[in-house]
């Protein structure tokens, strides 16, 4: 491939916007579609091509990116009624940075393999700041040949590329990876709690925690408590990073995963259950560090 592609893109809200920007930085030719025709109209501000239909946005291209909020969502951009996986060159590198379920990036990369293509999945960690950042790390399945073909163009945007694994496999991590965020980002948030109700400083305490065994991403990048940290969403009543919603969504992908593989995940199920309640008060929006607020202490 040359140095310049011509790449489609598929969503471009919070994450998939700030990541096309920084294809179109690179010097890429980016084509955009998006059910929104106010975030198409952002990203042709900032260079790209309005694709206006899926079929006219993948027309020539090398590449093709997708970044949705579903699995549904996926199956239905590829597989749908206009069988977009047929449409798009047999020469095209289909790389799904969407967080889905493995049972369906398998079936779909077998649907291209079956008629010519290659596809890779391709989920990513670093939240709306890294994507605005290009430092995003990439969590990729599928053949290792086509995950290198892939290599320089997610290094437009991100800063840690690995290759997990087989087709699913970028799935697969990429959700043991969240699960994990869940539950320390539950455990930062009860500590702190403690420590305020003994009338500690929660910015005191968590340079405490920080210098100490308790130390965590949470902590030193994400500081759920307000005014601690002034570039985490606390501090701005948890608008903008990673919603309630979609982390709910992504420990449900965890959980049917460690049904299927009989597993065990009881701090899992109950980061689950936290944040099934959080979102079921109307915090579904707010960013997932707002999992705070179920912790205040209860009126005397």
């Amino acid at each position: 491939m040359s140095n310049s592609l011509r790449i489609a893109f598929f969503g471009i809200g919070n994450m998939g916007g700030p990541m096309a920007r920084n294809l179109i930085k690179a010097g890429h030719q980016v084509s955009v579609f998006d059910l929104s025709d106010s975030l198409v109209a952002q990203l042709v501000e900032a260079g790209a091509r309005a694709g206006g239909s899926a079929e006219g946005t993948v027309e020539s291209a090398d590449v093709v990116i997708s970044m949705l909020p579903s699995a549904a969502a996926v199956a239905n951009l590829y597989q749908g009624a206009n069988d977009l996986l047929s449409v798009i060159d047999a020469k095209a590198l289909i790389i799904d940075c969407s967080t889905i379920d493995a049972a369906t990036t398998r079936q779909m990369a077998a649907a291209a393999a079956e008629r010519g293509r290659t596809l890779i999945d391709a989920p990513v960690s670093g939240g709306v700041g890294g994507a605005e950042a290009g430092t995003l790390t990439f969590i990729c399945g599928g053949p290792a040949a086509a995950v290198e073909q892939a290599r320089p163009i997610l290094a437009a945007m991100g800063r840690n590329i690995f290759h997990a694994g087989d087709h699913g496999a970028g799935q697969i991590a990429k959700i043991c990876n969240n699960m994990l965020l869940a539950i320390h980002m539950l455990g930062t948030c009860e500590a702190l709690q403690l420590g305020v109700d003994n009338g500690l400083d929660p910015a005191v305490l968590s340079d405490i925690m920080l210098a100490s065994s308790g130390r965590n991403w949470s902590l030193e990048v994400y500081n759920p408590w307000p005014g601690v940290m002034e570039t985490a969403p606390a501090s701005r009543n948890y608008q903008g990073g990673f919603a309630v919603d979609l982390m709910l969504k992504d420990l449900g992908l965890a959980l049917e995963n460690v049904l299927a593989v009989r597993g065990n995940a009881p701090l899992g199920t109950l980061a689950k259950n936290l944040y099934g309640l959080h979102a079921a008060r109307g915090n579904g929006r707010l960013d997932f560090s707002s999992i705070q607020q179920i912790l205040g202490r209860d009126p005397q």
